[in-house]
């Protein structure tokens, strides 16, 4: 298995829209089948497209376009300002892929743990910030982030497992495509010079 992952991940544009696709399909099922709250493939697919995809738009509308489609069948959010703090939140560990490109597997273990890290201050920061539900003192703050510490208990562990799945199945299918892909399956024309070219060459 390749230690830099920018030596395993090599798709041309058809390879990368074949992989956006998929992520996204991943991303949606993941989210509307949870385990437990929180355990979902949204940042495992943040880093992927990040890391596979040569744009950087269309790396960061891979975990937004899994969230708003997703949504469709679950409840919304409290306000917009809430919507767009959590997209963001979810959108922003696609900064990581060059990062994972470069550093590997190791990478990919530290970005997904600041993955659920950050989704978890910035989202209840932003809930302390918007909502009335605590004080807006810093002992409001702390509170507002101890009661969500249940909430964030099995994130970590979610997103380090579906990154770790989701990466060991690019790999593979890096591997797949490469030995599948036209240029490899593409036959080889060897030019056979005339019988008098050869005759003259044998004399010389």
């Amino acid at each position: 298995m390749a230690k830099r992952l920018d030596e395993a991940f090599r798709f041309g544009p058809r390879g990368q829209a074949v992989l956006w696709l998929a992520l996204v399909a991943v991303g949606i099922c993941g989210r509307l089948w949870q385990p437990t709250y929180n355990v979902t493939p949204l940042a495992a697919i943040a880093l992927a497209a990040g890391t596979v995809l040569s744009s950087r738009l269309a790396a960061a509308a891979v975990p937004l376009a899994s969230v708003m489609l997703s949504n469709l069948a679950l409840s919304p959010y409290d306000s917009p300002l809430m919507a767009a703090v959590v997209y963001a939140a979810l959108a922003w560990p696609v900064l990581l892929g060059g990062l994972i490109r470069r550093q590997g597997w190791l990478a990919v273990i530290g970005g997904s743990l600041a993955s659920s890290l950050v989704f978890f201050l910035v989202t209840n920061a932003a809930h302390w910030a918007v909502t009335q539900q605590y004080p807006h003192s810093p002992e409001g703050l702390l509170a507002c982030f101890t009661a969500a510490l249940p909430f964030y208990r099995w994130m970590p562990v979610g997103d380090l497992a579906w990154s770790l799945a989701v990466f060991g199945g690019l790999v593979a299918a890096a591997r797949l495509w490469q030995q599948f892909s036209p240029t490899r399956l593409a036959p080889v024309v060897v030019q056979r010079q005339p019988q008098s070219e050869r005759g003259t060459q044998s004399l010389d």
